[in-house]
């Protein structure tokens, strides 16, 4: 009985698809549609979209305080001069516009 020197075709076929398959895994989890890129980027655009909401948060918080000065209850002289000055245009009796 003579044993042969070369390996069997099927267990390098078996040791082929097994590396072939890890590849494969290891590619998707890196670079898949779920991978390791594809969080990062999830990420980043999570911490862009809280600035956002910060930012937009602190444009309502002010416009809030604005409409409570301009309110019934809470009327802020100075709030309401400037509004007439800006929007409408308005000037007291006593000042001169220079252009």
């Amino acid at each position: 009985m003579t044993r042969r020197k070369t390996p069997a075709i099927g267990i390098l076929a078996f040791f082929a698809v097994a590396f072939s398959m890890g590849a494969y895994f290891t590619f998707a989890a890196v670079q898949g549609d779920y991978g390791l890129f594809r969080r990062a980027e999830i990420q980043a655009d999570s911490a862009n979209l809280k600035a956002g909401l910060d930012q937009l948060n602190a444009q309502v918080t002010r416009m809030e305080n604005l409409t409570h000065r301009l309110s019934d209850e809470y009327l802020d002289l100075d709030l309401l001069d400037q509004q007439a000055r800006d929007v409408l245009g308005l000037l007291r009796a006593d000042e001169i516009v220079i252009r």
